[in-house]
């Protein structure tokens, strides 16, 4: 591929878009652990993707959102057009601004099945236009280009949004509210905090009364979705770091490597070691 075939426009290195367009499909190394919030646009192309060690195929027109500290690697791709829109927190804050672009548990850190928006043609006009128009401005260099870029950023989520909830049955912000409660405590304390009555307490609810709510949401148990986290960030680790298994054990709030190992044994039925070995 040629250089030219791929470019890149900044603005001080917290807020990024990418544009691919190659003459044939060509498949682009971008197998990495997120640092930073990435939206990617596969305009034309097919391939299969993981998405925090879970597989998902592809083809043409699909958008994906990840989030700091996902794991995306591809098994397979052919890239014909492609955007990637990153931005860092201090750019642009999914918590802070949920209210209004309601993007966080839809689009980032998602709770349905498939991580893809699927827009439809009139759909991705409106996303090109709004693309083109945020690429145009970061060509402008003129007064208030933060606010500006922002604003499209902003649009281009909102607008994604609203596909999703075309595609989808999305449930009411009163429906998830105690789930991204719960979500958002999970993420900021597994490392230390394992049992869902801590977090029931954190939450001045019952453990019982969050297990109902997700079982309306038809989603994984309290004690899955802690489990799981840990899990996650286990093989995070393990795949992305140096540090020892009894190190990991610590990091995560284990006392015990060896209770940690059998409970890592226990959750994908690999030790940590094999785990790391056959990835």
């Amino acid at each position: 591929m040629a250089v030219q075939d791929i470019i890149k426009y900044t603005y001080k290195d917290i807020f990024s878009v990418s544009t691919v367009q190659f003459k044939k499909a060509c498949k682009i190394d971008h197998s990495v652990q997120q640092n930073a919030y990435s939206i990617y646009w596969i305009k034309e192309g097919k391939g299969i993707y993981n998405i925090d060690f879970e597989q998902y195929n592809f083809e043409d027109n699909i958008l994906f959102f990840l989030s700091p500290g996902q794991v995306f690697t591809v098994d397979s791709e052919e890239i014909k057009t492609a955007y990637k829109i990153t931005f860092v927190r201090d750019f642009y804050c999914i918590q802070t601004h949920d209210k209004e672009v309601a993007c966080n548990g839809i689009l980032f850190n998602n709770i349905y099945e498939t991580p893809f928006v699927k827009p439809c043609e009139k759909d991705t006009k409106k996303l090109n236009f709004i693309l083109e128009s945020l690429i145009d401005e970061f060509q402008q260099e003129e007064t208030a280009q933060y606010d500006m870029l922002q604003s499209y950023l902003k649009q281009f989520m909102i607008f994604a949004v609203r596909v999703q909830k075309e595609n989808h049955i999305i449930k009411e912000n009163t429906e998830t509210r105690l789930f991204k409660d719960f979500s958002t405590l999970v993420e900021q304390n597994f490392r230390k905090m394992h049992a869902v009555t801590d977090y029931a307490n954190r939450l001045g609810v019952s453990p019982k009364s969050i297990s109902k709510h997700f079982q309306k949401l038809g989603t994984k148990t309290p004690s899955d979705f802690i489990k799981n986290r840990i899990l996650l960030e286990a093989k995070r680790l393990l795949i992305y770091t140096d540090k020892t298994v009894k190190e990991i054990a610590f990091e995560l709030g284990f006392n015990d490597p060896a209770y940690f190992t059998r409970f890592f044994t226990k959750g994908i039925s690999k030790s940590p070691l094999q785990f790391k070995k056959e990835f």
